[in-house]
């Protein structure tokens, strides 16, 4: 069942995605070469702390940091570590918040340095097509409306969208129905309507949308090695406009 939020828990869910876009902004003055991921993770974590908030990531499921740094051909769930980023490279940034009992989430990929033509255009259509997902974010609109919106530009763009992962729902828990593919058939689905909010989630690979999992458990990689670039925002579904909740990163 999709939870529909009141206006007080509306309210309390900005709040945790308040605490979300501040901790991008404080990450983002730090993304840079020679940075040590793991250090990078800690520093977040503190930042979130300081605002009031609780790393929502931080012993879900088991997973051992504060925020999912995933490089290059690691498409999400990395975790941080010894290794330094470099000149060249592209990272991808989760960041989830627990505040007052409920949650925020947004996810962003950044550019290291200088990039190849091919990976800032893998960005941005990626950014792009969250955002051709969010104006489907409407009350009457069917769920699959949003994911088939990623899709088509995605595959115009002649990349793929990953299949074994998806966006969802969010509010007393990070994860809560419904599931929302980054594909599909339009006019599917739940109705939309005012009161759900969504985290959607383009996870958008370079070459193939296939992916496998790395011994670690957690970090998840393109099969074919490419880069795989992640944007996500949380949204809320209103009577009129989509509000991004997450809105500022």
């Amino acid at each position: 069942m999709i939870i529909l939020k009141n206006s007080r828990e509306i309210e309390l869910l900005k709040k945790a995605n308040q605490i979300v876009v501040e901790a991008f902004k404080f990450a983002e003055s730090r993304i840079r070469p020679g940075v040590r991921t793991d250090e990078l993770d800690e520093q977040i974590g503190q930042f979130i702390v300081s605002c009031g908030g609780r790393p929502a990531f931080k012993g879900y499921n088991g997973y051992p940091s504060n925020v999912c740094i995933s490089i290059d051909d690691q498409v999400v769930h990395g975790i941080p570590g010894a290794r330094r980023l470099k000149e060249g490279e592209i990272v991808s940034l989760d960041i989830g918040v627990e505040c007052q009992g409920y949650y925020g989430d947004a996810a962003k990929t950044y550019s290291i340095g200088e990039i190849s033509k091919e990976k800032a255009r893998l960005l941005a259509i990626t950014r792009e097509s969250l955002f051709k997902g969010i104006d489907k974010a409407r009350q009457g609109n069917r769920l699959y409306d949003i994911s088939h919106a990623i899709q088509v530009h995605v595959e115009n763009a002649g990349f793929s969208v990953v299949r074994d992962l998806v966006g969802h729902g969010i509010g007393k828990e990070l994860h809560e129905p419904p599931q929302i593919p980054n594909y599909g058939e339009p006019h599917r689905g739940p109705r939309l309507r005012d009161g759900m909010v969504l985290a959607i989630e383009p996870m958008v690979n370079m070459g193939g949308w296939e992916v496998r999992t790395e011994s670690d458990r957690w970090t998840v990689v393109t099969s074919d090695g490419l880069p795989s670039a992640h944007f996500e925002h949380s949204v809320l579904i209103t009577d009129h406009e989509p509000v991004i909740l997450s809105s500022g990163i």
